[in-house]
């Protein structure tokens, strides 16, 4: 194939994982996949979005071709990125603020109260004040957390003062490695009256949500905002970390239709177009009612091989179609399983990595087991303590891919799977043990 009949598509934070996963849309053999940036200059210790933007315009420039797309489905900063980049080099994507008005947390909720009441109560906690305190109307238990984060990245559950104080603690060390780049970006925008002053370092505390947490998949396409996929996130027993995502989500069909709903609302609220999005919610059984947790500017790379399985299209389908100005419609029901979920296998503790399958090990376990693919996180010698982006509850030892007809072929595939894998560990020196919550 010429030059000439292949488009380029610039990938921020374009990785090993996601590489195969997105040589599998929909005409893929007419695309190239760029990566723009390394996952480690982008998420590694303090961010510095200038160098980073000028980083990333240095190998464009440098590109001898054409420059279709720039795309990523990475929270901040590539999602960022992306606007900004797109705006320099002519390519299609949402706006900057509309991606902040999702990002930072704090003005993400004055958005959605603005259209919906389906929200917990939140509000500012002054990192500054002695002793800080919760915000007025907001009780325990609660959740604090940055304004601007990923992977959970210090948010505490806290249930009474002293859990309160030792959060505020814990987030006042490490909130500017992410809030402080990101000041750069609202410097950017003409902001409302209501965030003046607010900045980038504000720590948001919100009531505990109760119920089953799932997520929903969707894009705007020309002002139309499509919801194509509801997923169910399981947790671990007694633990705010995530067991698994499954799709499709098990809730009941006027459940599925509320979460429609206020998704199109408030992604018409954000004033988002051209881009994917992933909103996190819980649905209370008792009293049939949904919460919205967070909104995500970017689809979930968690769910790609879930649609894949589910669908017969990975949600990387989306992002790319509508960064070249085409049709993102996603197909239905038509993958090889009829149920899909991306496993975290976790630790609990802290330890040393002493064994971890090789590539051609894993490469046999996936033969083996039809309608699995493998993720080890940590190498041979890591400290689990040292992982970059852990939560902080967890350490993250694989992800596994399962598809299979119902939910007990997806766990009896997981279980094969961990055992399979024979991970081992040994316990971290005690002397530089870092407690976790």
């Amino acid at each position: 194939m010429s030059d000439e009949t292949v488009r380029n598509v610039f990938v921020i934070g374009l990785d090993e994982a996601n590489l195969p996963t997105l040589q599998e849309v929909p005409g893929a053999d007419q695309l190239r996949f760029h990566q723009l940036l390394t996952i480690e200059e982008l998420q590694v210790g303090e961010v510095d979005l200038p160098a980073l933007f000028d980083k990333a315009r240095a190998v464009l420039d440098a590109f001898d071709g054409s420059i279709d797309a720039i795309v990523g489905y990475w929270d901040f900063p590539v999602s960022t990125l992306v606007p900004m980049l797109s705006e320099r080099y002519g390519t299609r994507s949402t706006s900057l603020e509309s991606v902040v008005k999702c990002e930072h947390k704090y003005w993400s909720r004055l958005e959605q109260q603005k259209v919906t009441d389906r929200h917990p109560r939140f509000g500012q906690v002054d990192l500054s004040a002695e002793p800080p305190r919760p915000p007025e109307g907001v009780n325990y238990p609660m959740w604090l957390k940055p304004a601007l984060s990923y992977s959970s990245e210090l948010a505490f559950g806290v249930d009474d003062e002293e859990e309160f104080h030792k959060a505020v603690s814990e987030i006042r060390g490490g909130i500017s490695r992410i809030g402080r780049p990101f000041e750069h970006i609202l410097e950017r925008l003409d902001l409302p009256p209501e965030m003046n002053g607010v900045g980038g370092r504000v720590c948001l505390a919100e009531e505990s949500l109760s119920g089953v947490q799932v997520a929903v998949e969707g894009y705007v396409h020309e002002g139309e905002v499509t919801v194509y996929g509801v997923l169910d996130s399981i947790q671990y027993p007694d633990s705010p970390c995530f067991l698994r995502h499954q799709y499709p989500s098990m809730l009941p069909a006027p459940a599925i239709a509320q979460l429609h709903d206020v998704s199109e609302r408030v992604m018409r609220q954000i004033g988002m177009d051209s881009a994917t999005f992933s909103i996190e919610y819980f649905y209370d059984p008792r009293t049939q009612e949904i919460n919205l947790l967070e909104i995500n500017p970017r689809h979930s790379q968690s769910h790609a091989e879930l649609f894949h399985y589910v669908d017969g299209v990975p949600n990387h389908h989306c992002m790319v179609r509508l960064a070249l100005g085409e049709d993102p419609r996603m197909p239905h029901r038509e993958g090889e399983y009829a149920m899909a979920a991306k496993w975290y296998h976790r630790w609990f503790t802290d330890g040393v990595v002493r064994r971890v399958p090789g590539p051609e090990e894993i490469a046999r376990i996936e033969r083996e087991t039809p309608g699995v693919r493998i993720e080890v996180v940590p190498a041979q010698g890591d400290r689990l303590s040292d992982l970059p982006g852990q939560d902080s509850y967890s350490y993250e030892l694989a992800h596994i891919y399962t598809g299979g007809a119902d939910e007990a072929e997806l766990r009896a595939k997981f279980d094969h799977c961990v055992a399979a894998l024979g991970l081992a560990f040994e316990d971290a020196p005690a002397e530089a043990d870092a407690p976790r919550k």
